[in-house]
Formats: structure tokens, C-alpha cells, sequence
């Protein structure tokens, strides 16, 4: 290994060690574990009913594992959706302004470091946690659903699933990255803390109850032109798609019922003569291509905002 290379993973090593062995990762693990235990219950008990029923022959019916619930507890899908950005913020709300107070910041760049591995190796462990934590609750899923049911996944199941991890993966890495930003904007980890929660709670309550009641107050009135319907109905569209949330569940949608063949409000002209059949996984990935690519640029586009206000900010102590 390159000399230049061993002070970023021996900082990698050590963020890591330090979050495993936090009590806060570890409530953390018990809960996103139960609840998606939790979640796994539901749905294997939806799917006997169906295997009761003779409906398991349907195709992809390894992936109802991961979307179908019983109305008791959401689906799985929907607590990685609600619970993933309180792991990404709960790993790096205090990331950096925690290190300026305790004055171990600049003890470690007065050494023969370069100030970007700092940061960079912060952000890489905790992606790291995110991945293994991720594909571990993914694959239990998997393993539970296979011995509770008998009904192996096919490859093109398998290689849905692994896609959808994949996805998780950059979206718990967004409100990371969201978060990181946070701890070098504000210097006390209790107001960068608030500060992530409270973006979270906007997109995932208020960001929707506000767009619908703006669309209900400009909605057109039943006599209009279809076209301009149409027009309205994807400026709505548009808008909520700002929304990472939004952009994660459309893209899960389009990766775990294959019977979605596209997104946003349709003319009939467009849905005539389409068969009604269900996408293969390189045409589901065409769909979601947008929403995969706007997660990875605001993911991107935070990292870098972190990256130049950590790259000119003075460290030493006043």
C-alpha cells in the first residue's frame, strides 16, 4: 500500500470502530432490525394467504417479500424509506463540528495528513456501515422469506433485489452527505442535529401535504382541454419529484412490481396497444434512470458543498 494512503484508512478504520462501538448506532440497529422484522412478519403472513389461495404461481411473487403488508405494519420498502435517513443522519450529524470541539481536529491535520482525508474517510465509513447494514437486513429478508415460504428467488428477482439495495444504499448516502454538511454549517451537533431532522420531517410529511394543497388551489376545471389536464397533472408531477423521498419510491415501485411500466400521468393515446405484461429489469432500469440519477447528483452536490466549506474553513482554535 502506498505511504500516502495509509493515514486515510487508518481514519476509516477508527470511524468505523468508533460508530460500531456507539450506543447511539446500536439503538439504532435494534430498531431498524425490529421494525423490518417487524415488516417481514406482515408480509409472510399476507403471502401464505396467497399461497392458501393458489395465487403463488403469480410471477415475481418472491418480490411481494419486500411490498406487500397485512395493514398492520407498512412493508418494508416503506420503513427503509422513513427509518434509512435517520441512520444516514444519525451517522454524520456530528461528524466534524464534534471533532473541532473536542480539539482532536486540528491534533490529527497537524500531522502529516492531507486535510480531504479527513472528510473523506468520515464519509466513507459510514457508508461503509450503511452498505453492510443494508444488504445484511436485505439478505435476512431474503433467507427468512426462503425457508418461510420454499419458493426460491428467480435471477430476475435476485438481481431486482440487489438493485433496489443498491438504490438504498444512495439514498441513506444522500441525507449522510445532507448531514455531514450540517455538522460543518452549524459548530454545536445539537442544532445540526435538528437542523437534518428537520429537513427530514419537511420531505417526508410536509413537502407533499404542501405541493397537494397548491395543485388543489390552481387544479383546473373539468371542462378543460385533456392536454392541458395532462400539462397540469406533470407540472405536479415535476414538482414532487424535488422530493428524495418521492424519487426513492418511485424508483422501489418500478424495481419491486415489475407490472409498473411508467412513471408520471400518461394520455391514452400513449398507453393504447401496450401489452400488459411485466418489464424485464434492463427496461425497469430505463424507467428509473431520472430518479437514479437525481438521487446520485444531490448526493454529489452536498458532498461537494462539505468538501469546499471543510477545504477553507480555519481549524485552529481561537
Amino acid at each position: 500500500m502506498n505511504k500516502a494512503e495509509q493515514p486515510f484508512w487508518v481514519i476509516v478504520n477508527k470511524e468505523i470502530r468508533d460508530h460500531v462501538c456507539s450506543w447511539r448506532f446500536i439503538i439504532l440497529l435494534v430498531i431498524i432490525t425490529l421494525t423490518c422484522m417487524g415488516a417481514l412478519y406482515t408480509s409472510l403472513t399476507s403471502m401464505r394467504e396467497a399461497i392458501k389461495s393458489g395465487n403463488a404461481e403469480d410471477t415475481f411473487f418472491f418480490l411481494k417479500l419486500f411490498t406487500v403488508s397485512d395493514g398492520t405494519l407498512p412493508s418494508f420498502v416503506l420503513f427503509i424509506n422513513f427509518l434509512g435517513p435517520l441512520l444516514g443522519i444519525a451517522l454524520g450529524f456530528d461528524a466534524m463540528n464534534s471533532e473541532q470541539n473536542k480539539g482532536t481536529l486540528c491534533r490529527i491535520l497537524s500531522q502529516p495528513i492531507h486535510r480531504d482525508c479527513m472528510i473523506n474517510a468520515k464519509f466513507l465509513a459510514a457508508l461503509i456501515i450503511i452498505t453492510i447494514m443494508l444488504f445484511v437486513l436485505g439478505f435476512l429478508v431474503m433467507g427468512a422469506g426462503l425457508i418461510a415460504i420454499g419458493i426460491p428467488p428467480t435471477p430476475e428477482e435476485f438481481g431486482r433485489i440487489i438493485f433496489f439495495l443498491i438504490l438504498s444504499i444512495f439514498y441513506v448516502g444522500l441525507w449522510l452527505n445532507m448531514a455531514i454538511l450540517f455538522s460543518l454549517c452549524f459548530r454545536q451537533t445539537a442544532t445540526s442535529a435538528l437542523a437534518s431532522i428537520a429537513v427530514w420531517l419537511f420531505f417526508s410529511v410536509f413537502y407533499t401535504m404542501i405541493v397537494n394543497w397548491i395543485a388543489r388551489m390552481f387544479m383546473p376545471s373539468e371542462m378543460m382541454h385533456p392536454y392541458y389536464a395532462i400539462g397540469y397533472q406533470r407540472i405536479v408531477w415535476g414538482i414532487m419529484s424535488f422530493n428524495p423521498c418521492e424519487l426513492f419510491n418511485q424508483a422501489t415501485s418500478v424495481l419491486l412490481m415489475p407490472s409498473i411500466r411508467s412513471l408520471g400521468p400518461l394520455m391514452m393515446e400513449q398507453v393504447q396497444g401496450a401489452i400488459p405484461s411485466p418489464l424485464p429489469l434492463g427496461q425497469s432500469l430505463l424507467v428509473i434512470w431520472p430518479q437514479l440519477t437525481g438521487l446520485i447528483a444531490v448526493t454529489i452536490l452536498c458532498f461537494a458543498f462539505s468538501y469546499v466549506i471543510f477545504m477553507r474553513r480555519e481549524i485552529r482554535p481561537r
